[in-house]
């Protein structure tokens, strides 16, 4: 379903299990917030799982993030943001649903930019807030600015249910159907 022609699903469509991907800063870890407290389940950052609480985004190892992330994919519902595609074929696996966040890299960048330098408690967010502005991530921006069509052909070839949204105003759609706070959109 494609929240751009007006055709969504219910939430509940999408299953105990849904996976919210995007490019970074796309609004993924908002509407997993929003969405886990709609439904009742635990919303799961991959970010979270990856870094080390209380640093500025330092990575944990790959066997502990390996672990986390599969440990928390064998409960039996949740919501999860993120993509770090070497542990994705486990998590589809377990998945019963999907969405798929995009929006252009004007706004993902002032996005980064707004988070990295306002201090503020965010969603998905690292413990202790000390995120700052990076090179690499901008970098990362760039080189990330064309993935959502792969993303969504990926989507597609899972079987799962899916739903797309392609910019802000359609992810504003999403959550006015789906009864969601839209805070920080």
């Amino acid at each position: 379903m494609d929240a751009g022609n007006g055709q969504l699903p219910r939430p509940e469509a999408l299953g105990p299990r849904i996976m919210v991907l995007g490019p970074t800063n796309s609004g993924k870890s908002t509407l997993t917030e929003a969405l886990g407290m709609r439904l009742g389940v635990a919303a799961i950052h991959l970010d979270r799982l990856r870094h080390i609480p209380g640093t500025d985004w330092e990575q944990r190892p790959d066997a502990e993030f390996a672990a986390l992330h599969d440990a928390a994919i064998a409960e039996p519902a949740w919501i999860m943001d993120g993509s770090y595609s070497v542990l994705m074929p486990q998590r589809v696996a377990r998945a019963t649903g999907i969405i798929v966040l995009d929006e252009n890299l004007a706004v993902r960048t002032l996005r980064y930019l707004r988070r990295s330098l306002s201090r503020r408690r965010r969603a998905g967010g690292l413990e202790g807030d000390r995120d700052s502005v990076k090179w690499e991530m901008l970098a990362w921006l760039w080189k990330t600015r064309n993935k959502a069509e792969g993303t969504r052909q990926s989507a597609i070839q899972t079987g799962l249910p899916r739903v797309f949204c392609r910019s802000t105003r359609e992810l504003k759609v999403l959550y006015a159907a789906w009864g969601l706070s839209q805070a920080d959109l």
